[in-house]
């Protein structure tokens, strides 16, 4: 008797683990996240990825936009806005490579090259290039790589909510505007490193 019970205890021990593994996968599934089959998170961006500015020697690449992907965003999400920032950029001042925003919630991503120009994909919204579409690394040669900063936020706004050519600064404030709701459901980064080839 006492080893059908031992037997029992064991069997319901294998359940609750296999269920408690089971919950977690589930809940693992389930986490807001962006990725790239460009780059791996904290990995080195390809040297097309840089700004092809033939104005700034830094600028080598042929700014091709990486591939873009996110699953599980959170189910109040009408649309998404994406932040594209080096922070060691102008010397620590920042530089915001690509402002934009208006994506709808049923896109789940960008192929390498889709936001290299302007597109009816997003809404775009102003660099410090001055412009509303992806603006690669310049980054000079001989420094620590910088940290190219991707952040995708997940909005309750409606994706024509918003007009074009807002800065990163003036996008962010409508997004979460100071003494009202904010509007960001959730938010998911991935880092790229580049520094000037030698």
């Amino acid at each position: 008797m006492k080893r059908v019970i031992s037997n029992a205890f064991v069997a319901g021990g294998m359940i609750l683990a296999s269920w408690c593994a089971s919950e977690s996968a589930n809940a693992q599934a389930k986490i807001f996240e962006i990725s790239s089959t460009t780059f791996k998170d904290g990995g080195m961006l390809p040297k097309k990825a840089a700004n092809n500015n033939p104005n700034n020697p830094n600028c080598v690449g042929e700014n091709v936009s990486p591939q873009l992907s996110w699953v599980n965003p959170p189910a109040s999400t009408k649309s998404f806005a994406i932040l594209m920032v080096d922070p060691e950029g102008r010397g620590g001042a920042g530089v915001n490579h690509w402002v934009a925003y208006g994506i709808p919630a049923d896109v789940t991503g960008f192929a390498e090259g889709d936001v290299s120009k302007a597109s009816d994909k997003y809404v775009g919204g102003k660099s410090t290039q001055g412009v509303g579409h992806y603006s690669g690394p310049c980054t000079p040669a001989n420094v620590q790589p910088h940290h190219y900063t991707f952040v995708l936020i997940a909005t309750d706004l409606e994706p024509k909510a918003l007009p074009p050519g807002l800065t990163k600064e003036e996008l962010t404030g409508k997004i979460v505007p100071q003494g009202a709701d904010s509007h960001a459901k959730g938010s998911a980064g991935i880092v790229g490193l580049f520094v000037k080839p030698n």
